[in-house]
C-alpha cells in the first residue's frame, strides 16, 4: 500500500501544479485581452475603458480562485509523502470533492478514496505517527 500512497501523493502534487499553471494562463489571457483592448483604436471610446478593468478583474478573480483550490492539493501531496495523518484526512476531503470534477478529477478522487480508506493505509499512517498524529 506504500506505493499507492506515494503514487497518490505525486498525482496530487501534479494536479495542484497543473491547476496553478491553468490559473497563470487565465491571468495572462485576461490581462492580455485587457492590454490589447487598451492599445486598440476602440480604446479611445469611453465604453472600451470600462471593459479593460473588468477583464483584468475577471482574470485576477479566476487566478485566485483556481490558486485557492490548487494549493491544498500540493500541500496534501507533500504531507502524504511524509505519511502525515493530517494529510490523509485532507486528501480524503479533497478526493471527495474531486468526485464532482468529471472525468479526471473523478478518477483521482476514486483512487484517492480507495487508497486512503483502505485498512492497510490507515495502519500505515498510524504506525508512522501514532493514532493522533
Amino acid at each position: 500500500m506504500e506505493s499507492h500512497v506515494r503514487i497518490l501523493a505525486i498525482l496530487r502534487i501534479v494536479a495542484g501544479c497543473l491547476g496553478i499553471l491553468i490559473a497563470a494562463a487565465a491571468l495572462l489571457a485576461f490581462g492580455g485581452l485587457a492590454g490589447l483592448l487598451a492599445a486598440t483604436e476602440a480604446a479611445r471610446e469611453a465604453e472600451a475603458w470600462i471593459a479593460v478593468p473588468v477583464l483584468a478583474a475577471i482574470g485576477g478573480a479566476l487566478f485566485f480562485a483556481i490558486l485557492i483550490v490548487s494549493l491544498p492539493s500540493i500541500i496534501a501531496g507533500a504531507g502524504l509523502l511524509k505519511y502525515r495523518p493530517w494529510a490523509r484526512i485532507l486528501t480524503i476531503v479533497l478526493s471527495a470533492i474531486d468526485l464532482l470534477n468529471v472525468p479526471l478529477g473523478t478518477a483521482l478522487g476514486i483512487y484517492g478514496l480507495w487508497v486512503l480508506l483502505a485498512r492497510n493505509s490507515r495502519i500505515l499512517f498510524e504506525r508512522r505517527f501514532g493514532p493522533l498524529g
